[in-house]
């Protein structure tokens, strides 16, 4: 027994007969485009981790620099009152 019942000998004969239908330069044309298709995605996905990253770094520097304007300004406040 194979996968799910089917024996390894029924999966050689769906093969050969998909080989025999579209042709191997199809198949290796439609291999590649899938390949193609999987790197593509990958290099979204680490894409969009990096910028993700880089967003949430600007929001702490942001969230940094705020904080340390409103010290500045409540300094200044109490030294325009002296």
């Amino acid at each position: 027994m194979g996968f799910g019942g089917i024996s390894i000998w029924q999966l050689l004969i769906v093969l050969a007969i998909i080989v025999l239908l579209f042709g191997t330069k199809k198949l290796r044309g439609m291999g590649g485009d899938i390949g193609g298709a999987v790197k593509g995605f990958k290099k979204a996905m680490s894409d969009d981790t990096a910028s993700e990253q880089e967003k949430s770094e600007q929001i702490q520097q942001s969230e940094k620099s705020t904080v340390d304007d409103s010290t500045n300004t409540e300094k200044n406040k109490d030294s325009n009152k002296v």
